[in-house]
């Protein structure tokens, strides 16, 4: 015969409520009755009613994530897992399940009354590639709770978590002046110049696409200038690899002759000779927060939070050894 919660309560000294408090991993709830109870809940053998603890909630202890999943995104957007991550770890440590599915800010504001009900989910992640100023709107009018992962590149009141970008760029321009660099290039990075307050040269700036072809064309670019750059910073590690793959064609010395410098700690940092500094993201951290944010609104609905988290880490390698 199936112990019972009632049971449980009276082993342990206390409520039904309580024990369901417990269950539920409720902040209400001191760590030493936590631990008593879970300690009765171990030995006793007691099995919670998932289904039955839905139906008498109305919850459905799940959070649904959306996001865009397109073929090859695990290359071209490599982060979007690390996020994930964090979220279903986050989550499961609160006894919620995750659901991970594929929109568009296009089919998302097409279906938008379907997939965001509450009776089908408890709340909603939404990574920054589905929301448009249109899905905006729609979100400032929902009940259901939600976090959109990214700032979103529009004016909003929404409810939103990022990277602090200006910090992490400040950390690789910092790094590199104190090892004696002082005349800095940068490949990709246009949105974040602004936050950094730099008086870039002229020429120093190089835009144009986010991949290895990119990153050669503007490494080329920079090699052409009367007066060449002793650093680059990279925007990412695919305009790193062309960057660096050109400058060794062009007899260019890493880090003696030209330091390079970029984001995060794959998929490439690490193979490249010389190994890359960079400026790491913990993309882990910041779903555990998202997922954090989304449950404290399940609990208080007029929770709002527009915030950049996950301060970035410096991580030195060969490729900006300090000058002599």
């Amino acid at each position: 015969m199936s112990v019972t919660i009632q049971e449980v309560a009276e082993a342990a000294g206390v409520s039904k409520a309580t024990v369901s408090k417990v269950l539920h991993k409720s902040y209400s709830i001191s760590q030493e009755t936590c631990d008593r109870v879970n300690a009765v809940i171990k030995e006793l053998g007691y099995q919670p009613n998932r289904r039955a603890q839905s139906f008498a909630t109305g919850a459905t202890k799940t959070i649904l994530f959306l996001a865009e999943m397109q073929h090859g995104v695990g290359f071209d957007n490599p982060h979007l897992f690390e996020i994930m991550a964090g979220v279903e770890n986050a989550l499961s440590e609160k006894g919620y399940g995750l659901i991970v599915q594929h929109s568009t800010a296009v089919e998302l504001l097409r279906h938008f009354d379907e997939l965001l009900q509450g009776s089908y989910v408890d709340g909603v992640i939404l990574h920054a590639s589905v929301v448009s100023k249109d899905v905006a709107i729609c979100l400032a009018h929902t009940e259901l709770p939600y976090i959109v992962v990214g700032a979103p590149d529009f004016s909003n009141q929404l409810c939103w978590i990022d990277t602090n970008n200006s910090v992490a760029g400040q950390i690789a321009v910092t790094h590199l002046r104190r090892n004696g660099y002082d005349r800095i290039a940068f490949i990709g990075l246009n949105g974040a110049l602004a936050t950094l307050n730099e008086k870039i040269p002229a020429g120093y700036l190089r835009e144009g696409p986010p991949t290895s072809e990119g990153g050669a064309a503007a490494a080329r670019a920079l090699l052409a200038l009367p007066m060449q750059p002793n650093a680059v910073i990279c925007a990412n590690q695919y305009i790193a690899f062309g960057c660096v793959n050109e400058l060794k064609v062009s007899g260019i010395r890493i880090p003696e002759d030209m330091a390079v410098i970029t984001f995060d700690d794959f998929p490439f940092s690490k193979i490249i000779e010389p190994q890359l500094s960079v400026v790491n993201l913990d993309m882990f951290d910041m779903g555990e927060q998202a997922a954090k944010v989304v449950l404290r609104r399940i609990r208080t609905p007029q929770y709002l939070v527009q915030s950049q988290t996950t301060l970035p880490i410096l991580i030195e390698r060969q490729s900006t050894k300090k000058l002599l």
